[in-house]
């Protein structure tokens, strides 16, 4: 399944949503999925961010890119965690970024694996 993160196409094995719950279907929970990624840029893009930061604003394209590859990482890790558990989706996906240092954030994903009832 493709899903769009940001300007790039992610490949998943599994669906990744959002919802809480999938009225009309029957399924039970397998169980908490989890994943995260950290990354940083080279001291010379960190500069090059932080010089357009002070000086004249806008988009930050270097941490954007940065960020949305963290999010593709995750949202893959999660898919396949939750393919290998035996489970057909995963609900309830969330993330969180925390800064790590100067320069890199993590990016944490989690959600609920379910096994559709058939």
């Amino acid at each position: 399944m493709k899903k769009r993160t940001g300007e790039k196409m992610q490949n998943t094995t599994i669906p990744i949503l959002t919802v809480d719950t999938l009225p009309g279907r029957e399924y039970e929970f397998l169980g908490c999925v989890t994943a995260s990624c950290c990354l940083s840029k080279s001291i010379v893009q960190d500069v090059s961010s932080n010089l357009k930061n002070w000086t004249i604003g806008g988009e930050l394209n270097q941490y954007r890119a940065m960020i949305d590859q963290s999010v593709a990482t995750v949202m893959s890790r999660i898919s396949d965690d939750a393919q290998k558990s035996g489970a057909d989706a995963v609900l309830g996906f969330r993330l969180s970024t925390t800064s790590v240092s100067s320069g890199a954030a993590e990016v944490i994903g989690y959600g609920t694996a379910v096994k559709f009832m058939k």
